[in-house]
């Protein structure tokens, strides 16, 4: 894939209660850019963002927080829809290689935990851990990029770290928090659907 034909990903936010919670399955027609699931651990007026930008073959990453808990781990990944209204709305983690055995959350999410599929290298992982203000940044670079489909979010876990064993690869625990992605194309290139 040619970078030139590569879009830029990026979020900015603050946290807001969702607008609706609609039912499981469906999207939600008024939801925020930034939602909090769970303001215990993602504060009301916490504030994400994300830049995930081509470089050559691959892409640069970027996720930065602030008014999160201070000293603590959050497990973060990008996600395939954009935020829902409700944990899960999300669907699955954004893969480049897809594994086959991910089914929809629409028929009762099975995630990926193959580590041949779900590892940073296939996935995007943002880990970020706060200092003692509850700010903090992540940043990967991922050997891809993204053009006819990309992510529509980036989740917030409430796991402190994204895991990595077999049955556990890619699980960061509990939806908190989500971030809507919007697709920034170069100049010249048509919009493609994410």
């Amino acid at each position: 894939m040619a970078a030139q034909s590569a879009a830029t990903l990026h979020g900015d936010g603050t946290l807001e209660a969702p607008a609706q919670t609609p039912k499981a399955g469906t999207a939600s027609a008024t939801t925020t850019r930034a939602e909090t699931y769970n303001p215990a651990l993602a504060p009301l007026g916490a504030h994400l963002r994300a830049v995930l930008a081509p470089s050559g073959e691959s892409t640069n990453a970027e996720f930065t927080v602030s008014g999160l808990l201070p000293n603590r781990g959050y497990a973060v990944q990008a996600n395939v829809n954009s935020c829902g209204g409700f944990p899960d709305a999300e669907g699955p983690h954004y893969q480049n290689r897809i594994d086959p055995a991910v089914t929809p959350a629409a028929t009762g999410m099975a995630p990926s935990t193959d580590p041949q599929y779900a590892n940073p290298n296939n996935e995007v992982w943002l880990d970020v851990r706060t200092d003692a203000s509850g700010s903090g940044t992540s940043r990967a670079t991922v050997p891809f990029v993204f053009t006819d489909r990309g992510p529509g979010s980036i989740v917030v876990g409430d796991a402190t770290q994204t895991g990595t064993g077999p049955g556990q690869a890619g699980k960061g625990g509990a939806r908190i928090a989500c971030l809507t992605l919007s697709a920034v194309q170069p100049k010249g290139v048509e919009p493609r659907g994410s």
